[in-house]
């Protein structure tokens, strides 16, 4: 079983629930030994900008940290917590997104390729069904592009684009992009949160190619409520389900800023 989650949001994102006690205090009964918390980083790339509505707000981020740096000295001696974000790579505006998030104090970033570009201003979500393989040929490379930079840990729900064009040219390049990323050495999120719901993703087929691939994975919670600590069948249901494929998926290790 695992003992240890970097993907965990927090109520400051507009989509989650629960405090940031709550989530620690059910980790620490679910007997995991380490989580980090990655809620979605704040983004405010020009003046007059307005804020996302999924992620913290840049005046809240203060609490963020304050919050979770007491409670990492209350639970100290029960549990090792990580603060970082978990922030998209816009290659416009990444110098300043890594600037930003590096000043308020992150110690480690989460890679999720939500947008192919800025959702500040009105980026396509890469959630969104289509059969554009345009579309998806840059999601990959914005992936690929993000983890070149060095600064992220891992790669979450790298299925999460949701193509419903010809398999055969999803499952091309797809290859391509896990083929990369086995190459940078970096490992792949085997997401919670979307098997749990059956979304589009984890996806059979890529999860098929990076069995041949012998990519790297590990388990993500994305952890939007606290009692999903507790939910340790589907975590075993997972491990069983890449088992098929021939992966083993990996403790989570912090690459720090």
């Amino acid at each position: 079983m695992i003992q240890t989650n970097l993907h965990n949001h927090t109520f400051r994102c507009h989509h989650a629930t629960g405090t940031d006690e709550e989530y620690i205090v059910q980790a620490i009964q679910a007997g995991y030994k380490e989580i980090g918390f990655s809620d979605h980083c704040p983004f405010l790339p020009y003046e007059g900008c307005k804020q996302s509505g999924y992620r913290v707000y840049i005046e809240d981020s203060e609490d963020y940290f304050r919050s979770l740096n007491d409670l990492r000295e209350k639970y100290k001696d029960q549990i090792q917590i990580h603060i970082g974000f978990e922030m998209e790579y816009y290659p416009e505006y990444f110098e300043s997104m890594l600037k930003l998030v590096k000043d308020l104090g992150a110690e480690y970033l989460v890679l999720g390729q939500h947008f192919l570009s800025s959702d500040v201003d009105h980026g396509y979500y890469s959630g969104v069904a289509t059969d554009d393989v345009e579309k998806l040929e840059k999601y990959c490379d914005l992936a690929v592009a993000g983890l070149e930079t060095g600064v992220f840990t891992y790669l979450a729900h790298p299925d999460l684009f949701h193509f419903t064009g010809d398999e055969k040219i999803y499952e091309e390049i797809m290859r391509k992009m896990i083929q990369k990323i086995v190459t940078l050495d970096y490992p792949l999120e085997f997401n919670r949160l979307g098997f749990y719901e059956k979304r589009n993703y984890p996806k059979e087929s890529f999860w098929r190619i990076a069995g041949e691939e012998k990519a790297r994975c590990l388990i993500g919670l994305d952890a939007h409520q606290p009692e999903v600590y507790a939910d340790t069948n589907t975590i075993t249901e997972i491990e069983n389900y890449l088992k098929g494929f021939g992966l083993t998926p990996e403790k989570p290790v912090v690459k720090p800023l």
